[in-house]
């Protein structure tokens, strides 16, 4: 029977390699691959001191606290081979934790802390707000420290943006903030994102301003502050909408199931030594979780190219893309004279240790052409020097794209300023989509309030006008957040749109004459579409710099008003307001008298 069941699963293996034949190389691959030295690979046979020595070392020049590491250079990747490792694994900035097994279960963190994330400032003023640019994925953890005093025991992931959790199951329960005693703002935390995982114990979102879950089984969820919403989740709260302190009542936005999505691709290793990239399947109408491996394409290593920034180019790496590989981007900077094509269809683009293009000449930095299935996944696009009209161009207007086929990106960050290298950055937008079928999971697209040496941004610096702008029809988003764009801050012009959460921040640095007076909104969609609908959209206000009058968070048709579920908008500090949440609904965000310096929002909850 074990005989048996060897040769059905080394022929299921077989079909499924061809079954992704859609790309054939001109030449191969090695497999293994030649890992450049911002990879490193653990096996349980590895002294676990010496793993814990490596990641300690990289911890120690991108994390810790006084936010160490937020603009640095370096880039780390952790792949951890089947097995169990007895070590405390914490993550800072631009560090990616990966399990090498084809399911979660088949690493397993033992220590008592296991893969974590603090904050990155144990200031009260910042805790985890700037905790961006990291990730961990596919494994289990049997963590059972007691991080705060909520009596809860096991992992902490107190991040904000751009900081994903896909792939993970925890034994005991799952910390999303970090307090400190004495700290009654629980650390600010501004995220995040949770996929395909299994929660056993307690989800405690604490100050967790908003949140996106989606795809996980739960045993519960617990707090949160603005606007949690969640996704297929197997164990999440009913919707409410708004929340009321005195009344212990907290929002949240419950939709049953995933209307369309697929899984970020992942990397294995079987007991040859052999690596494979996986790319789950499209699935629709889904709830909970999903591990089965027959529900991926495993594609031999053979047909990856493994990229290195200090040797590749975009000249090399289109090379391989052109010859039909699919790409593998190996942590690091890479700066980019020309974008990146993929025009073959299934083809992959896949970052590690948030690998970070940066557009040196005025182009995109990855360009997708009028192909299905596409996927583009763990990078960080960034502005350069010279002005971009997006950093991340998807089709053509051509291209009704394919229901059964959509092409996807993952965990896919945008930016314009922040390293001091590339100063002033400029871009028109950073995102912008024209195929239609694209599925957009997890995304911050950021023109930075701040730089380098703590420099902050005014008069418009770093000019981006907008921050994604979705053209083609049949677009889906999960945890789309976009912050500080001159103009409106997402615009969308696609029929048959879905939002599920958005976080949109409007810039610090505007005035009534060149903002407000120009009616520019957070969310706009466009006067010509008939089909839309937006789970949990809340726009936020800091006008820092002048008293801005906007007259509506949200622009969309009066006749898609009812297609809106529990939006907000917050006056987070400064000056101004926003005098209503969608068209002419909702009430205006305002300053709270007696507590000026808090934070206020507001919900329009009468939509059906």
């Amino acid at each position: 029977q074990a005989f048996c069941r060897r040769a059905l699963f080394s022929m299921a293996f077989a079909f499924l390699l061809a079954a992704f034949g859609a790309i054939v190389a001109d030449g191969a691959e090695p497999n293994p691959p030649t890992w450049p030295s911002t990879v490193s690979v653990f096996g349980p046979e590895d002294a676990m001191a010496d793993i814990q020595r490596t990641v300690d070392a990289a911890y120690a020049k991108n994390g810790g606290q006084a936010e160490n590491g937020q603009f640095s250079s370096l880039r780390f990747a952790f792949l951890f081979k089947p097995g169990s490792y007895s070590v405390d694994v914490p993550v800072g900035y631009y560090t990616q934790v990966s399990g090498l097994g084809t399911a979660p279960t088949d690493v397993v963190f033992t220590s008592s802390k296991g893969v974590f994330c603090e904050e990155a400032s144990y200031s009260v003023k910042l805790g985890a707000l700037d905790t961006f640019w990291r990730a961990a994925e596919n494994f289990q953890t049997e963590a059972d420290f007691a991080w705060n005093e909520n009596g809860n025991k096991g992992m902490i992931w107190a991040a904000s943006q751009a900081s994903s959790l896909r792939r993970i199951v925890v034994s005991n329960d799952l910390d999303l903030y970090e307090y400190r005693h004495g700290d009654g703002a629980a650390g600010y935390a501004s995220g995040g994102f949770l996929s395909n995982s299994w929660i056993k114990g307690t989800v405690d979102s604490g100050s967790q301003q908003q949140f996106l879950a989606r795809n996980c089984k739960v045993g519960k969820w617990s707090d949160g502050v603005w606007n949690i919403v969640t996704v297929g989740v197997q164990g999440a709260n009913p919707s409410h909408c708004g929340a009321d302190q005195e009344m212990c009542t907290h929002p949240y936005v419950n939709v049953a199931a995933a209307p369309e999505i697929a899984e970020k691709p992942f990397i294995t290793i079987d007991t040859s030594g052999k690596y494979h990239l996986m790319a789950p399947r499209v699935a629709t109408q889904r709830e909970g979780i999903d591990f089965e491996a027959s529900h991926m394409e495993a594609i031999d290593f053979m047909q990856v190219y493994v990229t290195d920034a200090d040797k590749d180019t975009a000249a090399t790496i289109n090379e391989k893309l052109a010859s039909g590989l699919h790409i593998v981007l190996a942590p690091g900077v890479y700066e980019l004279s020309a974008p990146l094509e993929l025009n073959k269809k299934n083809q992959i683009l896949l970052g590690l240790g948030l690998a970070t293009l940066v557009a040196t000449s005025g182009t995109p930095v990855v360009k997708v052409g009028d192909v299905a299935g596409v996927r583009v996944a763990g990078i960080i696009a960034e502005a350069g020097l010279v002005k971009s009209p997006s950093l991340v161009l998807w089709g053509s207007a051509k291209f009704a794209g394919d229901a059964s086929n959509p092409g996807v990106m993952s965990d896919v960050f945008t930016r314009v300023g922040g390293p001091a290298k590339f100063d002033p950055a400029q871009a028109h937008a950073t995102v912008v989509i024209n195929s239609g079928h694209v599925i957009v999971d997890n995304s911050w697209y950021w023109r930075a309030d701040h730089e380098e040496g703590g420099k902050l941004v005014h008069n418009g610096d770093n000019p981006c006008e907008v921050a994604a702008i979705f053209n083609g029809n049949d677009i889906t988003t999960y945890g789309l957040k976009a912050e500080h764009c001159l103009t409106d801050q997402v615009q969308w012009n696609g029929n048959r749109g879905k939002t599920f959460m958005l976080q949109a921040e409007m810039p610090y640095d505007v005035t009534q004459g060149n903002f407000g007076d120009k009616g520019y909104v957070g969310y706009r969609v466009a006067s010509n579409v008939t089909e839309h609908s937006a789970y949990g959209v809340g726009i936020y206000h800091y006008f820092r710099d002048a008293a801005v009058t906007v007259k509506s968070g949200i622009s969309a048709p009066a006749s898609l008003e009812k297609s809106f579920v529990a939006p907000l908008t917050v006056f987070l500090n400064g000056q101004g307001t926003i005098q209503h949440i969608l068209n002419d609904k909702g009430a205006a965000t305002a300053q709270d008298p007696k507590s000026p310096t808090k934070a206020s929002p507001a919900w329009w909850c009468e939509a059906p």
